[in-house]
């Protein structure tokens, strides 16, 4: 008979529900359920009172506000967010690494820069300093997507120009909300003048300018982690000339993390230019060239420790933790263990296992540095009103993560159990083999940006109740835990997962 509820650690005292359970159902041996309790929501082990620690993974997830049957569903009627303390680096957990012999010698085809490091794309950024370059972004966008071949005709363009087709015809409303969209399979790519270009990356965003000194600083940083990126050929800056982030704070801190730089950096200053036309008419040209250049460049074979692995999970449930999580955790280990790169980031989401972390790294300065990034990032956020305590979302509640310290518990499994050899700030880069720790916000657009700006050229990204983020300058590939079936919408660069694949 197949179980109906999981203990994931021996020392929790509460239990996942793996299907609906009506009440009275056997949960497990000794145990029935209180009441119903619905696939992926926890349920007491025995009862519990007011004031009782409530145990998952092993660690304190939360405590009982009101008294629980054994076998009774736990809620936020009746659990608070309760996390235990942490205090630097206590002890050492030993690692044994997994049997990676079947993966050495195993290569993949990518781009060795002559700077150092191995993309796993070829690509070629354009980016503005400040938002007020947001216009002339779009301009080179419109005039370069087109023409290159890396514009994608997709099936919702063609079924908006089949119902504009129908309407000019004069087909009435009530048949316009009939009409079939084109099949599928139905969406065309034209020729790309580069075809060893993988693609030209316009990343917009809205600073630059009217924050603090420190936000200038950090977006740079960010963009210089971008530009650094093995997965880049060469990179057009455009500038106003007036902001915060100015193009010498971006080459400063281009230079920390590529002092040698042996790729194109195109900038282009709007208020040394004779004029808007001309500028931009600058910038069409020395892309272009740069373009051509780097078409030159062709994939050969290189290590597996040279791959940088992000791992990311959004849309999480209640069977996120123990499914797709650790499989991606089983990942990174057999990555370190070959010697390749690993980053975890979403401190919100380590909340409640920082003890466990602090012991797997490699000595106390690293661990002290995690342990203090998780004090500032959580005392700014109470200071706004808000903590670590309410980061699960509605949709993280209602599908069985009641606390953020039972949420954080099944995210760090996506870290695997290797040391830890790292605990950066936003936006520092992860230069060294093993598991670093990335101190970004809990969101998944600004963890997946934060990582690949550190040097993460493939994310793993997990999500239980489905997601439509993509990859942008990275191979992005995402699966939905068993219990699902999202369709799996494709993201910037995952085809070159299949490329890693066939490689591997």
């Amino acid at each position: 008979m197949a179980a109906n509820a999981l203990q994931i650690d021996p020392a929790d005292n509460v239990l996942v529900a793996l299907r609906d359970l009506p009440d009275g159902t056997e949960a497990a041996p000794g145990l029935r359920t209180a009441g119903a309790v619905p696939a992926k929501q926890k349920l007491a082990a025995r009862a519990l009172a007011p004031g009782d620690e409530v145990r998952m993974y092993g660690v304190v997830v939360g405590t009982a506000t009101a008294p629980v049957a054994a076998g009774g569903l736990l809620s936020q009627a009746n659990l608070a967010h309760r996390a235990a303390g942490f205090s630097g680096k206590s002890r050492d957990i030993p690692w044994t690494p997994p049997d990676v012999s079947r993966w050495a010698g195993r290569t993949f085809d990518g781009y060795h820069r002559p700077g150092g490091g191995v993309g796993t794309q070829n690509l070629w950024l354009v980016v503005p300093l400040v938002f007020c370059e947001s216009r002339n972004l779009r301009v080179l966008r419109e005039a370069l997507s087109k023409t290159l071949g890396y514009t994608k005709s997709d099936p919702y363009t063609a079924y908006a120009g089949a119902l504009a087709d129908a309407h000019r015809s004069g087909v009435p409303p009530e048949q316009l909300r009939a009409l079939a969209p084109p099949p599928a399979g139905a969406a065309t790519t034209a020729a790309r003048v580069f075809p060893h270009i993988d693609g030209v990356k316009f990343l917009d965003h809205g600073l630059g300018c009217g924050g603090t000194r420190d936000d200038a600083r950090a977006l740079c940083g960010l963009l210089a982690g971008y530009i650094a990126h093995p997965n880049v050929a060469g990179a057009t800056v455009l500038s106003l000339g007036c902001q915060n982030a100015q193009v010498e704070l971006l080459e400063e801190e281009l230079a920390k993390r590529a002092p040698h730089l042996a790729k194109p950096l195109l900038v282009f200053e709007q208020q040394k230019s004779q004029s808007e036309r001309a500028m931009l008419e600058a910038a069409l040209r020395e892309t272009m060239a740069g373009l051509a250049e780097a078409d030159g460049l062709r994939r050969a074979p290189a290590p597996l420790s040279e791959l940088c692995i992000g791992v990311e999970c959004g849309g999480s449930d209640g069977f996120s933790g123990i499914s797709a999580n650790p499989a991606i955790g089983r990942c990174a280990d057999l990555l370190v263990a070959l010697g390749g790169r690993v980053i975890l980031s979403e401190f919100p989401e380590l909340c409640g296992v920082e003890q466990e972390l602090c012991d797997r790294c490699t000595d106390a300065a690293t661990a002290d540095r995690f342990a203090a990034l998780m004090r500032t990032y959580n005392a700014r956020a109470e200071a706004h009103g808000s903590g670590f305590k309410d980061n699960p979302s509605p949709g993280n509640i209602r599908d069985g993560l009641i606390t953020d310290a039972m949420k954080s518990a099944g995210a760090a499994k996506k870290g695997g159990s290797s040391p830890v050899v790292a605990a950066l700030d936003y936006p520092e880069p992860a230069t060294k083999s093993g598991l670093s720790l990335l101190c970004t916000p809990g969101n998944d657009v600004e963890s997946t940006t934060a990582m690949a700006g550190s040097g993460a050229n493939l994310l793993l990204f997990s999500t239980g109740l489905g997601t439509p983020t993509g990859g942008g300058m990275v191979a992005a590939t995402r699966s939905v835990d068993s219990v699902h079936t999202v369709p799996r919408p494709r993201g910037d660069g995952e085809a070159f997962v299949a490329g890693v694949r066939r490689a591997v």
